[in-house]
């Protein structure tokens, strides 16, 4: 396989998040539920290549690939799993980590929040196989786990799980997991912004009393030439080093420590109860949460060392960003529907009883959880959970465009208190080696004590405090 076919195939997906763009501002439909031109462009590549038109023209020998190639193919496949690590390592490179109290009580009611329906999609995602899709549809046990790989995860996480499944022996599993993404994304803003016009009608909001107030801007997603700010700043001079190659290599940086953090872990591993006939973890652990380790020890030494501050956070969030819409374009283009068609049955139970957990939990944990500004802090926390943080970024910004509530400032801080461990980390990563080595049923008993833990801590502690008390 050449450079040039695979410098051919980047081309082609940022094209297609041009194309995806255009159809965004062409069709009022996809402006009006926000959704994203990466997966519109996913989509679009999807039903141009092997899985819908390949299969169409098939019968004449035509176009196996659609309108792409094997090679193109290949290359778009492999992309996810390598991006996802730039993604993961950039998440805390340039933030002042703050201290653990000052975290606590900003963003402590979201983190339990959080933490609750993340563990709950694990309780819930393993009963529903345990009890009803094993017995009945013969899925796969480690089924059980898809609910909070997608959902919390999203596409990223669900990409990068892949040499996991493969290596498990559930390769089926990548693919139900980047569907159930997918539904997880536009469910999530279609019951986001359903749940919104529920709020506004029930005066749950404190300051949005119109969704349909929102700026033409807003619902098209072109800034306003007068509303335009700089996004990152030079940290040095161009001449010296360009800054965009300066960030692109911390990043490096960040994940070749995640990469000897998980090879020393292996190494122990092996070495103790890992060893002939032991048990295998982090042997399947993908690197991208250790690559998110990897960013926050070199933040921690550039918040030591770096006098200079040369990494800023603007210029990581744009890298994140491209990062993130090239992997779900190509996640999406590579996506086999035919292993989805063969499990109907299990990605459409998978996916109702995911909706239905998340918007419940909202509705009825969140007010009860979150003292002040519930509705505006919580509906961040249900976007992200039903599988992009963008989507949940989006949806505070509807119901809080001025930032009037801290919600923004309480959804970020809670990040840090939550993605290590749930959402694409720690525990999103071992989860289908965990069960593969133990069983469904010791891991849903682990997933009950740990969301029981922090629905105690949700709605003892932090529900009966004074809105006055948290930050």
């Amino acid at each position: 396989m050449s450079g040039e076919v695979v410098g051919f195939s980047i081309l082609l997906l940022g094209v297609t998040l041009i194309v995806a763009k255009l159809i965004r501002l062409k069709f009022a439909i996809f402006s009006k539920f926000f959704l994203p031109s990466s997966i519109i462009g996913g989509l679009l590549l999807l039903m141009l290549g092997p899985e819908v038109l390949g299969r169409i023209v098939n019968g004449f020998g035509w176009f196996d690939f659609g309108l792409f190639t094997e090679d193109i193919m290949a290359i778009w496949s492999t992309l996810p799993g390598l991006l996802i690590n730039v993604i993961f390592a950039s998440l805390f490179l340039g933030k002042t980590i703050p201290s653990l109290k000052n975290i606590w009580m900003t963003a402590g009611p979201q983190v339990s929040f959080g933490q609750s329906v993340a563990w709950g999609q694990y309780v819930f995602g393993l009963l529903v196989v345990m009890v009803f899709l094993v017995p009945f549809f013969g899925a796969n046990p480690m089924s059980g786990a898809l609910i909070e790989i997608a959902f919390e995860g999203g596409h990223g996480t669900a990409a990068g799980l892949a040499s996991t499944f493969d290596e498990l022996g559930f390769s089926e599993g990548a693919d139900l997991a980047l569907g159930l993404a997918t539904v997880g994304v536009v469910s999530g803003v279609v019951f986001g912004v359903m749940l919104i016009n529920w709020g506004v009608r029930r005066q749950k909001t404190n300051y949005l009393k119109d969704p349909s107030s929102l700026e033409e801007s807003d619902l098209r997603g072109i800034v306003d030439v007068e509303d335009r700010k700089p996004e990152g700043v030079l940290t040095t001079s161009p001449q010296s080093i360009e800054p965009l190659a300066l960030h692109v290599g911390m990043i490096g940086i960040a994940i070749l420590l995640g990469k000897g953090i998980l090879e020393l872990l292996i190494i122990l591993e092996n070495a103790t109860w890992g060893g002939e006939g032991g048990v295998t973890i982090f042997g399947y652990v993908p690197l991208f949460p250790l690559a998110m380790l990897g960013g926050v020890l070199l933040q921690l030494f550039l918040d030591k060392f770096d006098r200079f501050h040369l990494v800023d956070r603007a210029m990581i969030n744009r890298l994140q960003g491209l990062a993130l819409d090239f992997l779900i374009v190509s996640a999406i283009a590579t996506l086999s529907l035919r292993v989805i068609g063969a499990n109907i049955g299990v990605f459409l139970i998978l996916a109702a009883t995911g909706i239905a957990w998340n918007i419940l939990a909202f509705i009825f944990l969140a007010p009860r959880m979150i003292p002040k500004n519930w509705f505006e802090r919580g509906i961040g926390d249900f976007g992200q959970s039903m599988g992009m943080t963008a989507a949940g970024l989006m949806l505070i910004r509807i119901v809080d465009s001025k930032q009037d509530t801290r919600a923004l400032e309480a959804f970020g801080y809670k990040q840090l208190l939550f993605e290590p461990f749930v959402g694409g980390g720690i525990m999103t990563a071992v989860s289908v080696p965990l069960i593969y080595q133990f069983g469904p049923l010791p891991i849903l008993i682990f997933s009950f004590i740990v969301m029981a833990v922090w629905l105690v801590v949700g709605l003892r502690y932090f529900g009966r405090k004074d809105a006055s008390e948290i930050k």
